[in-house]
Formats: structure tokens, sequence, C-alpha cells
């Protein structure tokens, strides 16, 4: 089973870390410089015709979507994990956790950090307000649960934790939403691979410094 991946990559390191919690290595972690062009090469496409990371091959299966991957890990490395419980509610709580940092959280930091980063341009102060949209949710999903779907450490909280760690090194203050500081705190401790992402995080914070 092959990873390919970049270790700053947020998406990446989620996948890292749901493999840690469930208990199972890749065989190969592959780096792909993205900034040098390698998920274009004829080999990648082959794998992945999307060319995006994370990129995961299961004895010939190729998927991508790091949510989709953490999700096929669970059901098919770590049957009856909490992680992602067999219940349907529950689940379904998960998913829908999934898909709000997908499209919401972690997408607010796409918007407005990296065209800063990769393109040189100014803050824009409307992508910042939708950072602080999510960040305002995040905590109100936080407000009666020790964790993002429940009472417990989930494929949700891996997720969003590899993305709330990326606005950490950002300079996005966290401390503005207690509900979301206490969680994060909780979940820095208890989640498996959790120094793994900080080294991918502490990695990524240098485009930051330049």
């Amino acid at each position: 089973m092959d990873l390919y991946y970049r270790p700053g990559s947020a998406p990446c390191r989620a996948v890292i870390m749901t493999a840690k919690a469930i208990g199972i290595e890749f065989d190969k972690l592959i780096f792909i410089n993205t900034r040098a062009g390698d998920q274009f090469k004829p080999e990648f496409l082959k794998v992945n015709p999307q060319h995006t990371i994370p990129t995961l091959v299961d004895n010939g299966f190729a998927l991508w979507e790091s949510r989709a991957i953490m999700v096929y890990l669970a059901e098919r490395y770590g049957k009856g994990t909490p992680l992602y419980p067999p219940n349907i509610e529950q689940r379904a709580l998960i998913n829908q956790r999934l898909y709000f940092d997908m499209g919401t959280l972690y997408k607010s930091f796409a918007d407005y950090y990296y065209p800063q980063i990769f393109q040189q341009q100014a803050p824009n102060e409307e992508q910042h307000k939708k950072i602080e949209t999510a960040f305002e949710l995040l905590d109100g999903f936080l407000a009666e649960r020790s964790y993002v779907a429940g009472d417990w450490l989930t494929l949700a909280d891996i997720s969003i934790l590899a993305s709330v760690s990326s606005f950490d090194v950002a300079g996005f203050d966290l401390r503005r939403y207690g509900n979301v500081a206490r969680w994060y705190e909780l979940a820095k401790v208890n989640t498996p691979g959790w120094h793994s992402n900080w080294a991918g995080c502490l990695e990524f914070q240098k485009y930051f410094q330049k």
C-alpha cells in the first residue's frame, strides 16, 4: 500500500494520521513535489489523472481525495473502529463534518492564504471573513461536544485537526474561539500521529516566513 504525498499538505497529513490511528503502515511514502510539477509526470497521471495528492494505491486500487481515502482505510482496515462507527446516524454526522472541512473550513484556508503564498497577492478581506465564519460554525459544533462529531475522536476530528493546525502555523488566532481552542488542545494529545502532523505543519510554515 503506497501513498503519494507531500508532508506539508493538510489533506496528506490527515491520511497519515488516520493510518496511525487505525494501526496500519504504508509500504511506501512517495514524495510528490508539486512545486516542481511532479504531479504532471506521465507515470503519476496514469495513477491519478486529476494529478492531486494524497493518492493511495492499495494492491492496484487507486484512490484520491483525502477524506475518501480516510473512509476507505477505516472501512477496509479498521473494522469496528470508533473512528468511523457502524451506526448510520453517527456516520452521517462524521460525513457532514468531513464535507464541512472540505467545502468550508479548509477551502477558506486555501482561498485566503494560497493566493498570498503562491501568487504573491495581497490579503483579501472578504476571504478572511469566510475564515471567521467557518470558525464560528466549528465553534458552535463544539459547544456541547468534546469532539467535532460526538464525545470521542473520529475521522472528522482528524481531518479538521489537519486543517486547524495549518491555520495555527499561518498565524490565525484560534484563541478567539473558545470551544475550538479547547478541542484543539484535546485533539493534539489524543490523535495518533499528531507529531508527524506537526512536523508537516512546520514544513508548510516556511512559506509564511518567506
